[in-house]
């Protein structure tokens, strides 16, 4: 898949899991600036954001940072699925994802990108209470395939920007015939948006 290039979204390598860990987490500690010495959360997330990217062989690993916000890690990939997903079958996904996700679930969506796939949105927020997690499934129409891309803040401040930066950079999506891409430039465009239960254009 191609993705376009979006402000606010800053890619690390994916070369190994130690390598990917430590590029996170140096940017991570950078970002938060004075903060990082009291947020021992950061080597975590910066760990398990590597040891997920290398699980699911993810093609993209990157920071989400606004000024406004502490930043976020974003994980995307290709997963394989039995069959072809047709929008109906993506809003049934979307209602599946929100029986399994349990109590933590605070908003679900379906929404339509800007090149027109049907994107399931389900954002959840911890029992704890501290940090958010967003997750956004894009059915590819043409083959049994789903991106999955996962934006995970350990604080959660900042988290309406986040999501906005992580929405734009997913409605850019393009699915090709590789199994695994990385992006290429083109202009960007505005995020993909939707109501509850019934996928929207914009």
């Amino acid at each position: 898949m191609r993705l376009t290039p979006v402000r606010g979204v800053i890619p690390v390598s994916t070369s190994s899991a130690e390598a990917t860990s430590a590029e996170l987490l140096s940017l991570l500690q950078r970002l938060r600036g004075p903060d990082r010495a009291r947020d021992p959360g950061l080597e975590i997330a910066a760990a398990q954001a590597a040891e997920l990217a290398q699980r699911h062989d993810a093609g993209v690993v990157a920071v989400v940072e606004h000024h406004d916000a502490d930043p976020a890690v974003l994980v995307a990939g290709l997963v394989a699925v039995e069959r072809v997903l047709t929008p109906e079958a993506a809003r049934e996904l979307c209602f599946h994802l929100a029986d399994a996700g349990g109590p933590g679930i605070t908003e679900l969506t379906s929404a339509q990108t800007a090149n027109g796939y049907p994107a399931v949105i389900v954002e959840r927020v911890p029992a704890t209470g501290v940090g958010a997690q967003l997750q956004i499934v894009v059915p590819d129409p043409a083959r049994p395939r789903i991106a999955v891309f996962t934006l995970h803040s350990p604080t959660g401040r900042g988290w309406l920007e986040l999501a906005g930066i992580a929405g734009r950079f997913v409605n850019g999506v393009e699915f090709t015939s590789a199994g695994r891409g990385g992006g290429t430039p083109s202009a960007a465009a505005p995020p993909a948006r939707g109501r509850h239960g019934r996928s929207a254009s914009h």
